[in-house]
């Protein structure tokens, strides 16, 4: 009996022993949550004080949907078993408006298409070292820069995935701590330098894996194979240098005939890629105008030819580019203004869509990021106002024109190379108020970085600035389209980008704008 008890004795000791490793593991848990709680309290502290600032660094809103998305749901698991049960089902109610798997897809491109747009190399968005405003506290983890490269693998990306991994590489290089372990990330970071043909260098970062785990099975067979596969190309190299040896001797020893020369091409012109050329104008590169045509562009008071509106207080216009026409209206609406166009806007904003060619439906399209909202001006009227306004400035009927849209471009937004005139008649002619005339634009923010619209054909690129306006025509005075006029809005780096837009339609400016004989007058 006293045999057992002993034995009991230690079962209870051993008992013990697990009680205090459980609370030893719920005192870490508790400090954990609580580190948790102070690093979110002093954040949202600092980013609710200017929540359209803060989130209008890319950096700060890819980390949210990151925080909201994965991390929340890693704190869920951590305290489930715990006994708040207020915390948990209010953390329960509050996913359904959380954002999706997709909505941290999203954000990610966005950075993906910041970086290739803007020219930034994986650290210098990592460190949070943007143009514009300052954000010491901006820093990327090892954790998000392995997601970037996850979700960059996912799509088959493999030039971005290297760059992540890579970049995450570089972070547990220099000490940081992490989840994820050098092995996993030497594991993407070596097939994804594969896929882009660069054998050796995949090679030589699986060896790196190897080194730190000798056993792992996919890193020992992948060595073998590039080994092969170097061995392959080193040999087809022997073989294609002989190849050329033996050629060279068989032309030393044979007459050469004289080579007939080929016609010189006239005005060799080498065509730049229109994105190539988008993404350089985005960044404040390419096309420049002349300083004799730069001479021509003037600044002036405009009352429109003696609009009485503006005849005691005519408004401030300057030229932006003389082929097509493009001016600018310089503080044309007020602060007051903007404000309200955005309080009546944002409940309605949503995912704006484009016309899809095939089917002539609306559709969101991937090269068209951003929100947008229509208002007419029966609903308030200021919208009426600003509406008049634009009539009396450009002198084209409004009632013909389509609603004011308002557009907000967030992180990475922006809308690709596009017309704004229809091409397709079916399109000119459905509203019965034929095709879009001109297009007037108000800048209702100022831009911390990119976020520029841009004209790729002429090479003319116009900034954001909070209180103006560009106005320029679409078609010819004879009802062609001007297809220089083909333009697009950057990608936002930094800051937060609200523009309001009328486009103006050919319906109503028969005496207003007389139609031209001249195909392109």
């Amino acid at each position: 009996m006293v045999c057992q008890m002993t034995d009991l004795l230690y079962t209870e000791k051993d008992l013990v022993t697990s009680l205090k490793d459980y609370i030893r593991a719920e005192e870490n848990k508790l400090e954990r949550v609580k580190r948790w709680a102070d690093k979110l309290d002093l954040l949202t502290a600092t980013a609710t004080q200017d929540p359209e600032g803060f989130l209008g660094h890319p950096v700060n809103a890819f980390k949210l949907m990151k925080r909201l998305n994965t991390e929340w749901g890693d704190l869920e698991s951590l305290v489930l078993s715990d006994t708040t049960d207020g915390f948990i089902s209010n953390l329960t109610i509050q996913r359904q408006y959380f954002p999706t798997d997709e909505d941290q897809t999203g954000a990610a491109k966005a950075l993906l298409r910041l970086q290739d747009t803007y020219r930034l190399d994986a650290n210098t968005i990592s460190v949070g070292n943007l143009p514009g405003k300052a954000h010491e506290s901006v820093h990327m983890t090892v954790e998000d820069c392995y997601e970037l490269g996850k979700i960059a693998y996912s799509e088959a990306d493999y030039y971005h995935t290297e760059l992540w991994m890579a970049q995450a590489l570089k972070q547990l290089d220099e000490g940081e701590q992490s989840t994820f372990d050098k092995v996993t990330v030497l594991d993407y970071l070596s097939y994804a330098i594969y896929q882009q043909g660069e054998i050796e260098r995949a090679l030589g970062f699986t060896k790196r894996l190897l080194e730190l785990d000798p056993e792992h099975q996919r890193a020992k067979g992948n060595s073998k194979y590039f080994e092969f596969q170097l061995e392959k190309q080193r040999k087809a190299l022997e073989v294609e240098t002989e190849k050329q040896k033996e050629r060279g001797k068989r032309e030393t020893s044979e007459k050469k005939k004289p080579k007939e020369k080929k016609p010189k091409e006239k005005n060799p012109k080498h065509q730049i890629p229109e994105r190539t050329k988008y993404q350089m104008l985005c960044r404040g590169e390419g096309i420049r105008m002349t300083p004799r045509r730069q001479s021509r562009l003037f600044c002036r008071y405009y009352d429109n030819n003696h609009h009485p509106m503006y005849v005691l207080a005519p408004v401030k216009q300057q030229d932006e580019w003389d082929r097509p026409y493009i001016v600018r209206y310089l503080d044309i609406i007020s602060d007051k203004e903007t404000e309200r166009v955005k309080q009546l806007a944002k409940p309605r904003l949503r995912r704006a869509t484009v016309h899809d060619p095939q089917t002539g439906k609306l559709t969101t399209a991937h090269y068209r990021v951003s929100k947008s909202a229509w208002l007419t001006g029966y609903e308030d009227p200021m919208i009426e106002k600003i509406n008049q306004r634009i009539e009396d400035l450009t002198g084209l009927e409004m009632d013909t024109a389509e609603e004011l849209q308002v557009a907000n471009y967030g992180v990475g937004g922006q809308y690709e190379p596009h017309f704004d005139f229809g091409r397709v008649r079916p399109f000119c002619t459905k509203l019965g108020t034929g095709n879009r005339i001109a297009t007037w634009l108000f800048y209702m923010s100022d831009v911390a970085a990119g976020g520029a619209t841009v004209f790729p054909d002429v090479g003319a690129a116009v900034w954001p600035q909070k209180g103006t306006a560009v106005f320029w025509y679409n078609l010819f005075a004879s009802g062609e389209g001007d297809y220089s006029t083909r333009h697009a809005a950057c990608p936002v780096l930094v800051g937060n980008k609200w523009v309001s837009n009328k486009w103006i339609h050919e319906r109503g400016q028969e005496w207003r704008r007389p139609c031209g004989l001249s195909e392109n007058e």
